[in-house]
């Protein structure tokens, strides 16, 4: 009886055991720059995030992850059945355990392939965002300082000379009691509850590092840093599965070398016998 539950255990945890599928084939084509380096520094994040999410290369890291959680669980399931078997029915899930933990690795290093494509696509969207942002400073060159100092000081006249006729009219002896007097304050009111609003909006603020205000490209820069490190911490992580893997080996090589023992000790071929053991035979006297 308890045999046959532990073999059910086996073709169960079989099922579970999830398909080596990876798409390797699967991209990420970044939105553009131009329209990336209109974003508030403190969406950039989000936006770039949420991109790759959508994209095919994205669903695949999901995928992975998923496959990669239910091999983990069908080890975890092996590893109690080989807990509570005996005899060729344990030496059998040890074997299954082994031929899972492979697929596993597998499993784990078509993920991490994946995370390299997206970390290095994500790189080079940084690295042509930094240009982008050093173009634009480049291209304010004195000429267009000049002129753009100049439109926003007959802007401001404009604006100036708008704001004394307002001033002028609505201060008059018989603004305040007129309805266009009223509307007026009301309006500004408003006009001042919404700049408010828009000065104070998330959207509006600054961009921060370790609780420091930053520009966007130093914000972007750090961007840049941070997926160095994920990069070398993909690094690390393909060293890990490394000794793993070469664990699993040497698991294969004791179950190998048990089975063996096994059938050494079972086989019917004699001792060696030494002819030492025989000498008081030729030395006896007859």
């Amino acid at each position: 009886m308890k045999k046959s539950i532990l073999l059910a255990g086996i073709a169960v945890v079989s099922v579970l055991a999830v398909p080596n599928i990876v798409m390797a084939d699967a991209k990420w084509q970044p939105q553009s720059v131009e329209r990336l380096v209109k974003l508030p520094a403190t969406y950039l994040t989000k936006s770039i995030d949420q991109d790759f999410r959508r994209s095919e290369l994205g669903q695949a890291v999901i995928g992975a992850e998923k496959n990669i959680g239910l091999k983990a669980q069908s080890l975890g399931e092996l590893n109690d059945a080989v807990t509570i078997a005996d005899g060729e029915v344990k030496t059998e899930l040890r074997h299954r355990v082994l031929v899972e933990k492979h697929a596993y690795l597998e499993l784990m290093a078509d993920r991490n392939d994946l995370r390299r494509k997206q970390l290095l696509t994500k790189r080079r969207l940084l690295d042509k965002l930094l240009n982008e942002i050093a173009d634009q400073k480049g291209s304010d060159n004195p000429r267009q300082r000049a002129l753009i100092a100049k439109q926003e000081e007959a802007q401001n006249r404009f604006e100036s000379s708008i704001s004394k006729v307002d001033i002028q009219l609505f201060n008059s002896v018989d603004a305040p009691q007129s309805k266009y007097g009223k509307k007026y304050a009301e309006n500004m009111s408003a006009i001042e509850k919404l700049a408010q609003k828009i000065d104070s909006h998330q959207m509006n603020e600054s961009a921060k590092l370790n609780g420091k205000a930053v520009t966007q490209e130093e914000y972007v820069r750090a961007l840049m840093a941070d997926t160095e490190s994920e990069l070398a911490i993909l690094q690390q992580e393909e060293t890990i599965l490394g000794y793993m893997a070469k664990l699993v080996a040497l698991d294969a090589m004791a179950l190998s070398e048990e089975g063996l023992n096994a059938e050494i000790a079972d086989s019917d071929i004699p001792d060696m016998s030494s002819p030492a053991a025989s000498v008081d035979l030729f030395i006896a006297s007859n």
